[in-house]
């Protein structure tokens, strides 16, 4: 993520919610690695679940201090909707 991205926290939390255009939320947790934010547990999983290719573009919105909204749109622009599907009950996000 941009390091401008941490200047909306005080604190960068450790986790967060990614919410889909669903709906869904799926839990990850963040690392500090090299100056730079980065999603670590959970974002391999939840890259695969959504089918996430090379080539295809992600954005994140900050909706709450730990909830980012995220879009995927594939390499002809056109936004991927997917339902919740099936995946690991350790990074479901419970409401």
């Amino acid at each position: 993520m941009p390091l401008d991205f941490t200047k909306h926290f005080v604190v960068v939390p450790t986790e967060f919610k990614l919410r889909n255009n669903t709906g869904c939320s799926w839990k990850v947790t963040v690392k500090l690695m090299n100056g730079r934010v980065t999603l670590d547990q959970g974002w391999a999983t939840y890259a695969a679940v959504h089918q996430i290719k090379i080539g295809y573009m992600v954005t994140f919105k900050l909706l709450t201090p730990d909830t980012l909204k995220v879009i995927i749109f594939d390499n002809d622009g056109i936004e991927v909707v997917n339902k919740c599907g099936k995946h690991d009950e350790a990074f479901d996000a419970k409401e």
